[in-house]
């Protein structure tokens, strides 16, 4: 409503002859009534069109000489206060279209017939489409000699044409054989661009090499000839790695643009990493944004590669574990083994000697063992006591099943190996029975045999 207000006194005082400086009339109406004019940002309304433009000289007379810095602060607070331009109430509502065109950064202030207007941008200190971001202060030294590259290309031609580059970086350089082009590494920007950090190896005939300062090598970079044929290759830009000095730190803190010094040095206060970065306008905010939702997008996609290796080395822990079990199952079983070769190799030895006195004194430690365990009050009497108490649960609670009891694999291999020694044992004992029988038989043949040759001789 306030700019339609505007409009229609300005057209009122050129319908009534008032004029802005002797000769405004039809050109400026003919720029307000097509659209007020083309230069503005923001739709059109930051100036007073095209023609006004190219009539300066003819509508605020002869005023082109260079205004000092204390001139143009005086015609902005001039423009901003108290325009002299029409005499009327209306230089009011031209102050506040001023100070709105201020607050937008963008058109001009006029504010007397003589004087020409003031130009606002948005760097001017009452420009409101600006503000203070903070980036991480850069670590990289000169020595390093990193130097980033943006290419108006994908991330993905920049990787496949990796080495191609390269190459033509080492003939633009002068393709001696002493240096070597080396590429730090390689991200996306926004808007299809890439990023590649470089630094050169110089090596000298002793056989020492050495990276060539970022400095130097920038300003290799940005020399005429050399930066023609970088932009040839799809470079936008070049710009040096390189850490601030405390000097230009205290520098950049001390000296905040115009309209900052309120929250300008605030976070270095509580954070030493940090420095603060001006963002005028929306085009440098969007941009900034398109870099953050980059960042977000490379550290996203790296924090999905860790969580697949996280998931990889959980499955090969998982794996790790059941083998760790498998192997120890396996130990446990050759320690058995090996325990009853040992057992019968001991047996085998000691066969055919008396009992020692240090095997006697294990015999009665087993002994004692044993009978504690089996003791009613000890480990067996509790366990058969729990177990009689869990059948009457189970009688109790009219579950019927089966009774299955498990025997531990090793416990019954020594079942089976005494079993089979009593068999052996009972077989040897048998067949010494037989022989006896045997030998008994043959005597009882003996003797019957002699009594009927004692018979036939006494006959």
């Amino acid at each position: 409503d306030f700019i339609f207000v505007f409009l229609g006194l300005f057209q009122s005082a050129q319908n009534k002859g008032f004029g802005f400086g002797g000769g405004f009339g039809a050109n400026a109406a003919t720029a307000l009534g097509t659209g007020l004019g083309t230069s503005s940002t923001f739709g059109g309304f930051g100036g007073f069109g095209t023609q006004q433009q190219q009539q300066q000289t003819g509508l605020f007379g002869q005023v082109a000489q260079p205004q000092t810095q204390s001139n143009q602060l005086i015609n902005t607070a001039s423009a901003l206060s108290a325009p002299t331009l029409l005499g009327d109430e209306r230089d009011a509502i031209l102050a506040k279209w001023n100070q709105l065109q201020a607050f937008w950064g963008t058109g001009k202030g006029y504010f007397h017939n003589n004087l020409a207007p003031v130009e606002f941008t948005q760097e001017n200190p009452f420009c409101r489409f600006k503000t203070v971001g903070f980036s991480c202060i850069p670590s990289n030294k000169d020595e390093d000699g990193l130097v980033a590259l943006a290419f108006a290309k994908k991330e993905t031609d920049i990787r496949n044409q990796q080495q191609q580059l390269v190459e033509s970086l080492h003939k633009i350089l002068g393709g001696l054989q002493q240096i070597m082009v080396n590429v730090e590494g390689v991200r996306a920007l926004p808007d299809d661009q890439t990023e590649m950090v470089i630094y050169i190896i110089e090596r000298f005939p002793n056989g020492n090499s050495r990276r060539v300062p970022a400095t130097n090598l920038y300003s290799l970079l940005e020399q005429a000839n050399v930066k023609n044929q970088l932009m040839q290759l799809g470079v936008l830009v070049t710009l040096p790695r390189t850490e601030l000095s405390p000097a230009q730190i205290k520098q950049l803190l001390q000296n905040p643009p115009a309209g900052r010094c309120s929250c300008w040095q605030q976070p270095t206060y509580n954070n030493t990493e940090l420095i603060p970065v001006p963002m005028v306008g929306f085009k440098e905010l969007l941009r900034r944004l398109k870099f953050q939702e980059q960042m977000t997008k490379q550290h996203q996609s790296r924090l999905d590669i860790i969580s697949e290796d996280v998931n990889e080395l959980q499955k090969n822990q998982a794996t790790t574990v059941a083998k760790i079990a498998q192997y120890k199952r396996k130990l446990m079983d050759l320690s058995h083994r090996v325990l009853q070769v040992l057992i019968k190799q001991e047996i085998q030895r000691k066969a055919g000697y008396a009992i020692q006195a240090d095997e006697e004194q294990l015999r009665v430690q087993l002994d004692t063992i044993q009978c504690e365990l089996n003791a009613p009050t000890q480990f067996k009497g509790r366990l058969n006591e729990l177990m009689s108490q869990i059948r009457m649960q189970n009688h109790v609670g009219g579950v019927k099943s089966e009774e299955r009891y498990s025997v531990d694999g090793d416990l019954l291999g020594e079942i089976k190996q005494h079993l089979k020694l009593q068999q052996e044992g009972l077989s040897h004992l048998i067949s010494v029975l037989k022989e006896d029988l045997e030998d008994v038989k043959l005597i009882e043949h003996g003797l019957s045999e002699s009594v009927h040759i004692r018979r036939d001789l006494f006959s």
